[in-house]
């Protein structure tokens, strides 16, 4: 009989995510045969699809689409487990597939998104059906859909993992483009100050505040309230300068400010939109020594 090293069960677990000594036990039964293994859990435990579902997806590409006139674009990102899946074809021309759905039939979320019909299967379908040729979880995260009131640009950044939509009224193709590029660069969170939340405004302006404060202590000198209260806003509008994209340094001539570089061309931005991959997603890390303990544990107190 084949040894089942610790090095086997990890891989098939990973492979399955089906619970260690289910995977130990398929191992042993198929004579330390992966595969075999493999179609054994699948038995057991129901197919791939069903069982990647639990696993975290926090890989995975942003995709964007624009009509051929520039008035209408949508951009979508999608999620796997791995980078080496986020490179797949299959997975490429899936999530290509689902900017363009967006952008033509203006699903309200992504539930509605996944009852669209693709290639004859919903989409949703048809993301199970991927899951189950390449094996790891996939899940359709979030979209955005723009009518632009001037034209479109776009730009993907680092092997899709960053995306932007910019929506420029007046100016040029080249503009927009490198308005695209400098958001990817600079990942503004804002248009322009109203559009930053006026919780976020009260935080800088409360610790603003409070370092003054402290440095007046430090210092053992009162500072006037007056000086006091322009040192704080000063702070808050430096923190909305580097928040918002009309009020950061232009990428390729930080000389000027975008809003500067708007004004010199008589043009304006109506909106972007700004996809990174995973991001605010937490990531799982198994602690595959633990979860062997915790099993041989479990076993002890069963004998």
């Amino acid at each position: 009989m084949a040894e089942i090293t610790a090095g086997m069960v990890r891989e098939l677990r990973e492979k399955t995510d089906a619970p260690m000594m289910e995977c130990k036990k398929a191992l042993t039964e198929a004579g330390g045969e992966m595969e075999k293994a493999e179609e054994i859990l699948r038995v057991k435990l129901g197919n791939k699809a069903s069982k990647a579902a639990s696993r975290i997806a926090a890989e995975g590409v942003v995709a964007v689409y624009i009509a051929a006139d520039g008035k209408l674009g949508a951009i979508v990102e999608v999620n796997c487990e791995t980078d080496f899946v986020a490179k797949n074809e299959d997975f490429l021309a899936f999530t290509g597939a689902l900017a363009q759905l967006v952008a033509e039939k203006n699903p309200v979320d992504v539930a509605a998104l996944s009852g669209v019909v693709l290639d004859g299967m919903t989409v949703d379908e048809r993301r199970k059906a991927l899951i189950g040729k390449i094996g790891e979880n996939l899940s359709i995260r979030r979209f955005a859909r723009i009518d632009a009131r001037g034209r479109l640009a776009s730009y993907i950044h680092g092997g899709a993992k960053i995306g932007v939509l910019v929506d420029l009224v007046g100016g040029s193709d080249a503009m927009g483009k490198d308005l695209a590029m400098h958001v990817a660069a600079s990942k503004p969170k804002a248009l322009d100050a109203s559009g930053v939340p006026a919780d976020a405004i009260e935080t800088e302006r409360r610790v603003a505040a409070d370092k003054a404060a402290e440095d007046a202590a430090k210092s053992g000198k009162a500072i006037p309230p007056e000086i006091m209260a322009k040192r704080v806003e000063g702070t808050v509008q430096k923190f909305l300068k580097e928040v918002t994209l009309l009020g950061q340094p232009f990428v390729k001539d930080d000389k000027q400010t975008v809003e500067q570089l708007l004004k010199s061309a008589q043009a304006s931005v109506a909106g972007f939109q700004l996809y990174v991959v995973g991001e605010g997603i937490e990531k799982k890390k198994d602690d595959f020594a633990a979860e062997v303990m915790a099993q041989v544990g479990q076993a002890r107190q069963r004998v």
